[in-house]
């Protein structure tokens, strides 16, 4: 009987849509050879067209997921997503601390229909517990603003965002330049303070991108669950969004998903 496969710890909200949370996490998981497991944070009522209700999880219940889940299987890897409230970020923070293994921060801070997703109240907890615990960190410019105040036009604003970020005490800030108006190429920058690695990509005309950030943040982690340095694991983990984001299709009466298993029905 062969072995299990690389384990990856999702901590986030449920879509029940299916496109963004710990959906799109899981899938991605699979869809890269990882085992996905999840810590639901919130439960949203989310379809195409937005977020009609958030349900935050009592601290006890997300503590009670993460310790079973850690304490029994294990982890190579953790990706957190929606965390709603300070109590939240504090809960999780702390959790991390006493993990070992390697963690992605999403810092989500507004769905992809621009409803808010994380309350003003967390911001501070954001900076000063989550991020510190980040192995690499993956905000979007608008979360960069909300987190730093660096407001972002151009590539050396950029730098100067991955500055800001990493000042918070992340390893690695990935700065996601997807809403940056730059012509014909989705442009992302990974930087450590001293390496900087710029990753680019075309952009596809498709409206249809529900859960990218999340299938990123959960694409890399999966990667470093392999045992991949942090450059292979972002450079892959932008590959394979790249192409969900390509494939992504119609769904409901608004905004539809990324799909996920691209490669699968590539090779159909």
């Amino acid at each position: 009987m062969s072995g299990a496969p690389p384990l990856c710890l999702t901590v986030a909200g449920s879509d029940s849509g299916g496109g963004a949370g710990i959906q799109a996490d899981l899938k991605t998981m699979l869809a890269l050879g990882v085992h996905g497991m999840s810590v639901v944070t919130a439960v949203t009522a989310q379809n195409s067209l937005g977020v009609r209700g958030v349900w935050e999880l009592p601290a006890e219940a997300v503590t009670a997921q993460y310790r079973a889940v850690v304490d029994d299987i294990g982890v190579g890897a953790v990706k957190t997503g929606m965390l709603s409230s300070a109590v939240l970020v504090e809960t999780v923070a702390a959790l991390l601390a006493g993990t070992a293994a390697p963690a992605v921060v999403d810092p989500v801070g507004v769905s992809k229909h621009g409803d808010a997703l994380l309350a003003a109240s967390a911001l501070e907890a954001v900076r000063t517990l989550l991020l510190p615990r980040a192995t690499v960190a993956t905000p979007n410019l608008d979360e960069v603003a909300q987190l730093t105040g660096v407001r972002v036009e151009s590539e050396d604003d950029m730098r100067r965002a991955a500055g800001a970020v990493l000042g918070y005490g992340p390893r690695w800030a990935l700065i996601k330049g997807g809403h940056l108006a730059s012509g014909h190429q989705a442009v992302d920058l990974l930087s450590d303070g001293s390496t900087e690695l710029w990753l680019r990509a075309p952009r596809h005309d498709n409206r249809h991108t529900h859960g990218t950030g999340c299938t990123l943040a959960s694409a890399i982690a999966a990667g470093l669950a392999k045992g991949l340095d942090v450059p292979a694991a972002v450079t892959g983990a932008k590959d394979y969004v790249t192409g969900a984001i390509a494939s992504g299709f119609a769904l409901g009466a608004g905004i539809g998903p990324v799909d996920h298993a691209w490669r699968w029905r590539s090779r159909d």
